[in-house]
């Protein structure tokens, strides 16, 4: 079978079921599974993200912990140029997380040329779950993070594409599909922090990293189950002389508009990103976390700003979907996203507020909480509106490969934030979250510019 053949245009049988499959939430039954499989996988991904940075500051890049990590001695005295503590922290935090999306462009040209989405996606989720199993020994910490990060390649481009594949191109319920996806996402956000962060720091790191991999392994069950809703899969003929699909007029433009739009989004969610890293350890050192005498996990801030990412993503599908009804039209995507870059703004503009009125004493949670609430909003216009942007984009032909183009963002946005993030140590703070302002300006910038100068033409291709 070809990609073009396992398309919903070119399987009508598929589409008219589609059109009409209604179980879950008013959409089909397969976006229900795949919601709580990135869920679970995102459980897994999001115990790494809270429990990382926290682990290496506080336990494994102690002076009587680093030197049992197989290899990590010879890599910080080269690639990372002798950097230790939180600088080095920082750096193998950004190395870790770009990596982890720089590799679902392999993971779909996997998918699109030789083993098909499903297994593709099925191998991803072994490979993960054996990365974070050998989290459990500190020798295999670098052998963990190759692995997370090949298993992450391979599965994430393969889900969300089957998302899209679930509707037609004229399918209404596409966008809406992509917030019910991200809310899944953030409901793990929550409960990683919860379970896993908690465990980590309060039982034992190995205890949180155990549990995302028990969690990642039901996921991977959960997918197999779902086979029978899932989209057609894309594994390619066998035979020697199988075509394959090509590329239509005006597909360039859309990949053009693609490679514009990288950049652009990947700067914008440097702000956003930085949470996972050097905000927590501002958070761990400087926030009032003290209540009636117990100390909270810090890792709990992420819960706190999922449980406000959730609730935005929510309340900001109903308002677009009121104005619709009221109004007949809501804006496009580029103009939620431009939105959203101005309420990131407003966000990493309280983190500056914080740090400059603090003075010595605690910072209370005041200002911590509104960058939350207004990064949040932003977030909800933009992430998962870039997302069913991307797909709207893709071409049948590369389909999978472009979802995987789409994480490129993501890999640049977190390289930035491991470089920037090293240089929280030895800057004034209230100087260092302006950087931060002004990443969400200039990529504001460039979401204004390409809808009045490029998506006119492009969009339309």
């Amino acid at each position: 079978m070809t990609v073009a053949e396992a398309t919903p245009e070119l399987d009508p049988a598929a589409l008219e079921h589609a059109a009409h499959d209604r179980a879950f939430l008013g959409h089909p039954k397969g976006l229900g599974y795949l919601a709580f499989v990135e869920g679970c996988e995102r459980f897994s991904y999001y115990s790494m993200q809270t429990l990382l940075v926290l682990y290496m500051v506080k336990h494994l890049l102690l002076p009587e912990h680093i030197g049992h990590v197989w290899g990590l001695e010879w890599l910080r005295g080269g690639y990372y140029e002798g950097r230790q503590g939180q600088p080095l922290a920082s750096a193998i935090f950004g190395d870790y997380t770009a990596l982890v999306y720089l590799t679902p462009i392999m993971g779909g040209l996997v998918a699109d040329r030789l083993l098909g989405r499903r297994a593709t996606l099925i191998l991803g989720a072994l490979v993960m779950a054996l990365g974070h199993f050998l989290m459990a020994f500190e020798g295999t910490f670098l052998i963990a993070l190759l692995a997370l990060v090949v298993g992450v390649g391979l599965f994430k481009g393969n889900i969300a594409s089957q998302v899209g594949e679930l509707y037609r191109p004229d399918d209404l319920r596409r966008a809406m599909a992509f917030q019910i996806f991200y809310i899944a996402i953030n409901v793990s956000v929550i409960g990683a922090p919860l379970i896993s962060g908690t465990l980590g720091e309060k039982v034992g790191w190995h205890y949180g990293f155990g549990t995302a991999g028990i969690v990642m392994v039901a996921g991977l069950l959960l997918y197999l189950k779902a086979g029978p809703w899932l989209p057609a899969d894309n594994k390619p003929a066998r035979t020697a002389h199988a075509p394959r699909t090509a590329l239509e007029p005006g597909d360039g433009a859309r990949i053009l508009a693609v490679v514009l739009l990288v950049p652009a989004l990947a700067i914008s969610l440097v702000p956003n990103n930085q949470i996972f890293n050097a905000y927590l350890v501002w958070a761990d050192e400087r926030f009032a976390l003290t209540f009636f005498g117990h100390t909270l996990p810090t890792s709990w801030m992420i819960t706190l700003d999922a449980a406000l990412s959730f609730s935005m993503l929510v309340a900001v599908a109903a308002f677009w979907k009121w104005r619709a009804a009221r109004s007949g039209t809501e804006p496009d995507e580029l103009s939620k996203m431009i939105i959203g870059g101005l309420f990131s703004i407003a966000g990493a503009l309280c983190l500056v507020i914080a740090a400059a009125t603090a003075g010595p004493a605690k910072i209370g949670l005041f200002w911590p909480v509104m960058f939350h609430l207004l990064n949040s909003i932003g977030f909800s216009h933009m992430l998962p509106v870039s997302l069913a942007l991307f797909t709207r984009l893709a071409p049948r032909a590369i389909n999978a490969t472009v979802l995987g183009i789409y994480y490129l963002a993501f890999f640049a946005a977190n390289k930035m934030v491991g470089v920037v993030g090293g240089w929280y140590s030895a800057m004034d703070t209230a100087a260092f979250w302006l950087l931060h302002v002004g990443a969400a300006a200039v990529g504001l910038a460039a979401f204004v510019l390409f809808k009045l100068v490029a998506a006119p033409r492009l969009l339309k291709a």
